[in-house]
């Protein structure tokens, strides 16, 4: 028999420091999602996810609350276990930082690199954001010595560290990069992981003295190791890296996704790969940076109470809606905003309307016209065949998608086919073809309407794990397994003379007026948010010394050699004029292009990275988040009074 191909997905390991959200449902949902896929393709496929527990931050809140740093995380890891159960997320493994497996890979990959005379011992003086467990220098803090990820205050550190020398492998890095231009996804990301390396690596504090909760190293106990050094090697320890038995390691590795978000993407696709490097390890194959999912147009936190409970909305609506909601709406690389009233169009349109309503009217039809039972197709027609042509076209658009993990352009392509079957009930009819006394069309049509169907469920069983077996049961096949398979997509294929059974509506409309769930955070109070003081008067005069106008974004992209700029293109009025303005944090350049913006138009322009910068840009600001301030319908030109 010929051994399956393998194929290895991981998530991040989840930081215990509070309970899970929406957004870490989506990276979850959409690992297992690949995973079901690839087994549904053949593959012997392997998903880790877990969670990472150690370092100073979860040492403090521990402390805060009386309790032993375990006593702290237990509950919080049981609650990120019960999520996954709900969602129905089939991991094949789940790694937790404080077993013992861990602690003893993460020793071994320490000692080899030391070994290897790539770690070294010295003294950090620097500046450390808790909440990143990450250290910064002066020159990559933002204005007010913030921390460049999440905007808060950082604080100064001087210990006795050991040290990773990250620069020795920065050539080796972008060469591997360059060879590989698969390896960082999407390109964006890519190419702000290129620029960062280009601008110098500095090497890497690897171990901290002024806290405990953490791995000691083996040659210096009084020291533990850094906790993304610590954290990372999970990939590799879960598959017995540094034990006695390692034959998961020499079966699955290299892992062919790493699917992260795209704040942790540095750390995923410049400090591990460099790790790997030292040790002398085959690098991954693709590390995937996802967007965001926001809430009001900012990223979910619980300081900032948007928090989304993806439990409750489970309980809600059902683990299959919110799975499809989740893959559906986030496009492939940039964020998407949440709100459950876009959660309940797509369950009323996509599930219910369109997907729902096939099976419907077709059972029902079926039930009405020919006794329940599908009989085999005898005529044909030209709308048959502009039917079943995309029907057969269909899978390799899906699998195209999948294989790219972008889910939600796959699924916009298998509804193209679910929009296409009903456009052919109304055009085939088959209620007027019985009127006729038209039996033979009839049971052409009926019949190909079941094979959309059951191709179509086939496609979404990876997406939505409990709607099949109910689709089965309505058509009448739940015993007949060769129907349920991807390879069974190849054929034109429905059983005849089956009998089915019309069920309860798969999706229920949903009314919009029942909408209860307040976005709110489920963890913490709100906390006002701290509003900068009213700076003093100024005339009417001075005021109208500035002249605003509307700017039409006409292209956007990233500066190279800086983590911050973004340079516009904009239509102001008859002119373009060229903007920098440091708002890479807040955006992704392609999420800019076409709105119309709110430019300071008589600044004196001012040379930034060696770009000419001829005018300002306006932003709300509030917690640290920038907003850009729009005219949405008043393009380019226009004054603002």
């Amino acid at each position: 028999m010929k051994e399956k191909k393998t194929f290895y997905i991981t998530t991040p390991i989840y930081y215990p420091s509070g309970s899970p959200h929406i957004g870490h449902a989506y990276t979850t949902v959409a690992a297992d999602t690949m995973t079901r896929y690839k087994k549904m393709r053949g593959y012997d496929a392997r998903f880790l996810t877990g969670t990472d527990e150690h370092g100073q931050k979860i040492q403090r809140k521990a402390a805060s609350e009386g309790k032993t740093p375990i006593e702290y995380i237990d509950p919080i890891v049981d609650v990120f276990k019960n999520l996954w159960k709900t969602l129905m997320i089939d991991y094949s493994d789940f790694i937790r930082t404080t077993e013992p497996r861990h602690i003893k890979g993460v020793q071994q990959i320490f000692q080899t690199i030391y070994e290897k005379g790539d770690i070294y011992k010295s003294e950090y003086e620097g500046w450390y954001c808790t909440p990143c467990e990450t250290f910064f220098t002066e020159r990559q803090l933002e204005e007010g010595g913030l921390c460049p990820d999440c905007h808060r205050p950082v604080e100064k550190m001087k210990e006795e560290s050991y040290f990773f020398r990250m620069s020795k492998y920065a050539d080796q890095w972008l060469k591997f990069v360059e060879e590989n231009p698969d390896f960082i996804q999407p390109e964006s990301r890519r190419n702000e992981m290129i620029n960062f390396v280009k601008q110098g690596l500095e090497d890497l504090c690897v171990s901290r003295t002024s806290f405990d909760w953490g791995i000691p190293i083996t040659i210096a106990p009084k020291h533990v190791i850094y906790v993304w050094f610590d954290a990372l090697s999970n990939y590799i320890t879960a598959l017995g890296y540094g034990s006695d038995n390692d034959e998961l390691m020499q079966k699955y590795w290299p892992a062919d996704i790493h699917l992260v978000g795209k704040d942790i993407i540095r750390f995923h696709t410049i400090i591990w790969p460099i790790m790997l490097m030292a040790a002398g390890l085959p690098l991954p194959k693709k590390v995937i940076g996802h967007g965001w999912i926001l809430v009001g147009d900012g990223k979910m936190s619980k300081s900032m109470g948007n928090v989304i409970d993806p439990v409750v909305l489970v309980d809600k609506y059902g683990v299959d809606s919110i799975r499809y909601f989740l893959l559906r709406e986030l496009p492939y690389g940039l964020d998407a905003n949440y709100s459950e009233e876009a959660l309940v169009n797509r369950i009323n349109i996509d599930l219910a309307n369109d997907y729902g309503n096939l099976l419907s009217r077709t059972t029902a039809m079926l039930q009405k016209f020919q006794g329940g039972i599908v009989k085999a197709p005898v005529t044909t027609d030209d709308i048959d065949d502009a039917l079943l042509a995309l029907m057969e076209e269909t899978p390799a658009a899906v699998e195209a998608c999948f294989d790219d993990m972008k889910f939600s352009d796959g699924l916009a392509a298998l509804w193209k086919l679910v929009a296409a079957a009903n456009k052919y009930i109304d055009e085939a009819a088959p209620w007027a073809l019985n009127k006729a006394g038209n039996f033979d069309r009839l049971s052409t049509v009926m019949y190909n309407l079941c094979e959309v169907i059951r191709q179509v469920t086939i496609l979404l069983a990876p997406v939505m794990p409990t709607i099949p077996a109910k689709v089965w049961q309505q058509l009448g096949i739940s015993e007949m397994a060769e129907y349920h398979t991807w390879e069974s997509l190849k054929e034109y294929t429905f059983p005849v003379d089956v009998q089915i059974a019309r069920g309860e509506p798969l999706f229920p409309r949903i009314d919009l007026a029942s909408l209860i769930i307040e976005e709110k955070p489920v963890v913490e109070e709100v906390k006002e948010p701290e509003y900068e003081p009213i700076k003093e008067e100024i005339s009417i005069d001075d005021f109208a010394k500035v002249d605003l106008r509307t700017a039409t974004v006409l292209a956007c992209e990233k500066v190279p050699k800086s983590s911050k700029l973004l340079k516009f293109r904009l239509k102001v009025g008859a002119e373009e004029r060229t903007v920098v303005s440091g708002v890479a944090k807040h955006y992704e350049p392609e999420q800019l292009v076409g709105k119309n913006m709110v430019l300071i138009a008589n600044l004196k322009p001012v040379t930034i990275f060696g770009i000419e910068s001829q005018g300002m840009l306006l932003y709300a600001e509030l917690d640290g988040k920038l907003e850009a301030i729009e005219a949405p319908t008043v393009k380019g030109g226009a004054t603002v009074k």
